[in-house]
């Protein structure tokens, strides 16, 4: 419905920008839920490349990764938390193509 008249008074009361208003505040509202996932996502990166076990042991050291590596073998909390760090990748790439997607 693009317009709608009321009679007894004779004004024309156009309800299409309402709609555009309410659509806008909706693709502000996801721009916005994007956005956070986007910062969460970021730092959570930050933490887990820097927990990744490097050649010289590197900040993984600190929270007792030093014992495993001697062992010579990739221990199950490496494996998981190279899973946590691609997963938490896919869902930064997605937030950012989805932004991108938005901001056009």
């Amino acid at each position: 419905m693009l317009a709608s008249s009321s009679e007894s008074a004779g004004i024309v009361i156009r309800a299409w920008p309402l709609d555009f208003i309410a659509t806008k505040r909706r693709e502000n509202a996801v721009t916005v839920a994007f956005s956070i996932i986007l910062i969460i996502t970021s730092l959570l990166m930050i933490l887990l490349v820097l927990l990744h076990k490097g050649k010289g042991g590197g900040l993984s050291d600190l929270f007792g990764g030093g014992i495993s590596s001697s062992l010579g073998s990739s221990s199950v909390v490496e494996r998981n938390l190279d899973r946590i760090t691609v997963f938490t990748g896919i869902i930064w790439f997605i937030s950012i193509v989805v932004l991108g997607i938005l901001k056009k």
